[in-house]
């Protein structure tokens, strides 16, 4: 192992756990031997944990040997270097290395970002490398990628998917792609969210809430980002827009590069999109729900989304409910669109738009735990705040947002599997291990072609066809693989025979 910050110790520990005999370099003087201290007192932890017995905590100690040079590795199956993020920096050690182990050993590289074809030019026998990139922390990240080359051997490439399983860890394969599987894919749930800041539909804190309630992500995208660290996030954001030659799916965002600027990093810096006092975030206070003394009738759109889903929550709510062709001048007017925003929907049914509302039906209400509604530029005050109250009684969380096409969720989702979709499509991974590379490597409630199966490929493909209609930019331009399989009914993860 070579390389001694947070990732290479983190995979000298389940190397060491698993059996093998491990050798710890790095170049820094004394951050070997800091790391190998690290580790060994956390086995003495683990067997006062009782979570391994005294044996096993000797086993892995004898097991882990600091080296100064790279001469120690010539008998190695396999050397991973985790060294800094520099193509030249990492070209450089591969040369070394390459003179050094014997011609059977397999050298991968831990790398995020960087290209494997690249990387491995540096090297006589490009066949015997490939990426072996972990998720952190390694230990508890139960996922690794195993990226192939334009030169990699598949046989190298089936090795280290042994290794990863003797770790404990589940394998899954990419094609050397920008981001890979799973940080390709990521670009979906942070880049549309820091688009809706963009647009000033709702807040950071709303954003979050939105979708951790209503789709059930553990973590906000501004969450997320602040975790992870801004710098870390905005630079992976840039290097794969501009390695897809400025792909406006993957477009950074102006936000995050001002935050980047202003030191606003996250956790670590203690502060980013929230403010930090002892690890906890400082999270603002909820709109409270007006209070209303009197509620309007409701009229609901006859082009709704989910629309006897809305009748049937209105009942339960005890709305007067309007069923006319047209609504009274007293009414509460709801819409429920796909994609569209709520403007045009008022627009081209002629409905007065100081009355209209738009609801999120893209998921079912008795699926959420938060219900979102919109307003027009022109929605009246009290229209808003009665749509608000009367959504509310029930108890449930109700966040009021400002004209969006797509809402919130059906942007984010949409974008997701969209990006999933065209993953797919371009044969970077198999729809299996996308979903697995994603639900271990990003905890996202799903994966993210069954969240597209679970909310419907055609309802997909409708909100984005809709946004690209409202915003006219072509981030959210459906991908072929989700095209052809709404038209034709199959599911998302259906593979050509």
């Amino acid at each position: 192992m070579i390389g001694a910050g947070i990732m290479g110790q983190g995979i000298a520990q389940l190397a060491a756990q698993a059996g093998a005999r491990v050798l710890l370099q790095d170049a820094r003087p004394g951050a070997a031997a800091q790391a190998q201290q690290q580790l060994l007192g956390l086995w003495d932890t683990l067997q006062k944990k009782q979570k391994i017995t005294s044996e096993q905590a000797a086993d892995c100690k004898a097991r882990l040997t600091v080296v100064d040079g790279l001469d120690a590795f010539k008998n190695c199956d396999l050397v991973i270097e985790a060294i800094v993020e520099r193509m030249d920096a990492k070209q450089a050690l591969l040369r070394e290395l390459e003179a050094i182990v014997a011609p059977g050993t397999l050298i991968a590289s831990n790398t995020s970002a960087l290209s494997i074809t690249t990387l491995a030019t540096a090297l006589k026998h490009p066949q015997r490398f490939a990426g072996f990139h972990f998720f952190n922390p390694a230990p508890l990240m139960k996922v690794v990628e195993i990226v192939r080359g334009l030169a990699t051997d598949e046989a190298t490439c089936a090795t280290l998917a042994q290794f990863a399983r003797s770790f404990g860890h589940t394998p899954v394969r990419a094609q050397d792609t920008p981001g890979f599987l799973v940080n390709h894919l990521g670009r979906g749930y942070v880049t549309e969210a820091l688009r809706i800041v963009q647009e000033g539909i709702a807040d950071f804190a709303t954003i979050d809430r939105i979708l951790r309630e209503q789709v059930g992500f553990k973590l906000g995208p501004f969450e997320l980002m602040d975790l992870t660290g801004l710098d870390v996030t905005h630079a992976v954001m840039e290097h794969i827009y501009h390695q897809y030659y400025q792909e406006p799916r993957y477009r950074p965002s102006p936000i995050a590069a001002q935050r980047v600027a202003a030191g606003l990093l996250g956790r670590k810096t203690g502060r980013g999109f929230y403010r930090y006092a002892e690890g906890r975030a400082e999270q603002p206070a909820e709109p409270a729900v007006p209070q209303v003394q009197t509620l309007p009738p409701v009229w609901v759109s006859a082009r709704a989304a989910r629309r006897n889903e809305i009748y049937q929550l209105l009942k339960s709510l005890g709305a007067r409910i309007e069923t006319a062709q047209a609504p009274t001048e007293q009414a509460l007017i709801l819409v429920a669109p796909l994609g569209l925003d709520v403007t045009t929907v008022a627009a081209v049914e002629r409905l007065d738009c100081t009355r209209t509302m738009g609801i999120d039906m893209l998921i079912a209400d008795a699926d959420t735990r938060r219900r979102v509604l919109a307003t027009t530029p022109a929605t009246r005050t009290d229209m808003r705040d009665a749509a608000h109250a009367l959504f509310a009684s029930d108890g449930k969380a109700v966040s009021v947002i400002r004209d969006s096409g797509g809402f919130v969720t059906q942007r984010v989702v949409g974008s997701i599997v969209n990006i999933a979709s065209d993953i797919c499509q371009q044969g970077i991974g198999s729809p299996a291990d996308l979903e697995k590379a994603v639900t271990l490597g990003l905890g996202y409630p799903m994966g993210p072609l069954a969240m597209g199966d679970r909310w419907g490929p055609t309802n997909m493909l409708e909100v984005l066809f809709n946004l690209q209609t409202v915003y006219g930019d072509p981030r959210y331009r459906p991908s072929p693989w989700l095209r052809r399989r709404g038209a034709l009914g199959l599911s998302l993860t259906h593979e050509e025979p």
